[in-house]
Parts: structure tokens; C-alpha cells; sequence
């Protein structure tokens, strides 16, 4: 569990707020991009681990599926020999061998789901470490010119209240500009690669509907397919 919260912690992670309290945003951009970096290897550590427990549970799984499979012959060999004894022995292992990898089955479908959600942490941790890295010199250079424009305007202002609020408002405009930049990091976006696998599946379910028109001999929508579509009997045949 420890992983999967990091990562959720990183992604949903609210930039704008850890800047807010920051006294060198610079210094904690960099500090986010190194924890999202670091965290990408973890995840990824944690994937292979995953990938090679999966290898070794089919591994297993095979094994007990020839296992049943040879006590299944045992026990017929048992039975044309007249010893049911034997048999039922065999039958009995066979059942826990079948047993045994029924219970595999289900450790895979947990494993496959935990693959699937690393799988799903890598992708929107890189998405987010890449935009991260393309705005952090804007960022930084934003971050310099609203501390120097603060700097010189508590220089040269009084201690009047108007010039307190003046350099307040400096110092939000300051913090709308570095919001601006975070403002990327939201897990919404699609990725280049799910984009092009949405054309894909479209481009597939038209090909399958071109298939069911000429299967169905080209008939209207509402209209029933060509008479030799149908069996004796006004029954759809066997092949329909």
C-alpha cells in the first residue's frame, strides 16, 4: 500500500499550495521534479517485481494443470485395472492440483489489477515529469523577476499603508505567474499513445460495422437480412 499512496500523494499533489508556503519556489521546483523522479523508479522497481511474480505464478499455474491432468490418467489407468481404490486416491489429487490452481487464477487477476495501476502511475508520473521539466526555466526566470520587481519596490516604498498593499499585490502577481506554470500538472490530459488507441478502436468498430452490413446483405436499418440468411422455418440458420 505504502507505494501506491506515494504516488497518489505526488500526482494529486497540490502544486500551487507547497509554492504558496515556499520561501524559494526556484529551490522547491526542483525539489518536486527530483521527488517525481524518484518516485518513477520506485514505481518501476515495484512493476518489474510485479512482472516476474506474474512469470513465476503461470509457471506454477502449468504445472498444476499437467499435475491434474496426469493424476486424470492415473486414475483411469486405476479404474480399467479394476482398482477403484486407486482410483478414488488419484481422483483425490487431481482434485487438489485443480484446486491449488484455481486458487493461482485468482492471484493472477489480483496481480494483473496491481500491474494495470503501476502501469497507469508510469504513465501519468512521466506526463507529468515531462511537462514539469519543459516550464521549470519559465517558472525559475518568472520567480527571479517577481522577487527583483518585490525587492526594488520595498526599496523605494514608505511605510504608508497604500505602499504596504502595493507590494502585497506585487508579491500575488508574483504568485499568479508561478501558479500559471503549475497549472499543468492535472492528471486529466490524454497522452499522445491513448489519443492514437481511440482512433484505432474507432477505425476497428468500422471495419466490424462494414462486416455486419455485408453479412447481413446490405439490408436497411429496421429491415430484416437477405431470405438466405434464414433456415427452414423463418429460423435463423445455424451459422447465423
Amino acid at each position: 500500500m505504502g507505494i501506491f499512496s506515494r504516488i497518489t500523494d505526488i500526482i494529486n499533489s497540490n502544486i500551487n499550495a507547497i509554492l504558496d508556503k515556499a520561501e524559494d519556489p526556484e529551490k522547491m521546483v526542483r525539489l518536486i521534479i527530483q521527488e517525481m523522479e524518484e518516485a518513477l523508479v520506485e514505481v518501476r522497481s515495484t512493476s518489474a517485481r510485479a512482472i516476474a511474480d506474474r512469470k513465476e505464478l503461470l509457471r506454477r499455474q502449468d504445472w498444476l494443470r499437467q499435475e491434474a491432468g496426469e493424476w486424470e490418467r492415473k486414475a483411469e489407468v486405476a479404474v480399467q485395472k479394476g482398482r477403484d481404490d486407486l482410483a478414488k486416491g488419484a481422483l483425490a489429487e487431481r482434485n487438489k492440483a485443480s484446486e491449488a490452481r484455481e486458487l493461482l487464477d485468482r492471484d493472477l487477476e489480483i496481480l494483473d489489477d496491481t500491474l494495470a495501476k503501476l502501469n497507469g502511475d508510469i504513465a501519468a508520473l512521466q506526463a507529468k515529469i515531462k511537462d514539469a521539466k519543459a516550464r521549470q526555466n519559465a517558472i525559475i526566470l518568472r520567480g527571479k523577476a517577481a522577487q527583483s520587481r518585490l525587492g526594488a519596490r520595498q526599496r523605494l516604498a514608505d511605510h504608508s499603508i497604500d505602499d504596504a498593499m502595493a507590494r502585497f499585490e506585487t508579491y500575488e502577481r508574483k504568485m499568479d505567474d508561478l501558479e500559471g506554470q503549475v497549472e499543468s500538472y492535472d492528471m486529466g490530459q490524454k497522452t499522445l499513445a491513448e489519443e492514437i488507441e481511440e482512433l484505432e478502436a474507432d477505425e476497428r468498430i468500422d471495419e466490424e460495422l462494414k462486416a455486419l452490413k455485408a453479412r447481413l446483405g446490405g439490408a436497411a436499418p429496421g429491415q430484416p437480412p437477405a431470405a438466405g440468411g434464414q433456415g427452414e422455418g423463418g429460423n435463423p440458420s445455424a451459422n447465423g
